[in-house]
């Protein structure tokens, strides 16, 4: 039960990690003068908005991000373009990447679909 416990905790944790990690990664690749800019009265994406594919895409390149960034074995210079083709790798525009991240982080019932989308954790052997 502990083990099911930690995998859900990591799961949990997998969305907000990657958002953070990648978002300065998406700017990058984003044109630094967009077409439109964003009005602040617009609504805000929620659950609904995003296909079971986007989720789909958005926990596994979230995932592979989250990797980068714990794997100690990886130069800190090099987290950023391996993150960066983790993202690219995952086929999610880095745009929809973001609107997925920032609406999880205060849509519950989104955060469920990307936890119940993500790739499960790995057994932890017991000592």
């Amino acid at each position: 039960m502990k083990s099911l416990t930690l995998s859900h905790a990591l799961k949990a944790g997998i969305a907000s990690a990657a958002l953070f990690a990648v978002a300065p990664l998406a700017a990058q690749m984003t044109d630094p003068a967009p077409a439109a800019p964003a009005s602040p009265s617009a609504p805000a994406a929620d659950a609904s908005s995003f296909s079971d594919s986007d989720i789909q895409q958005f926990a596994a390149a979230a995932t592979e991000v989250t990797k980068i960034q714990a794997d100690a074995s990886i130069p800190a210079d090099e987290k950023q373009p391996k993150m960066l083709a983790a993202l690219q790798a995952s086929g999610l525009p880095p745009e929809k990447f973001n609107q997925i991240g920032q609406a999880a982080a205060t849509d519950p019932a989104l955060q469920q679909r990307i936890q119940a989308a993500a790739p499960a954790a790995p057994a932890q052997p017991q000592p």
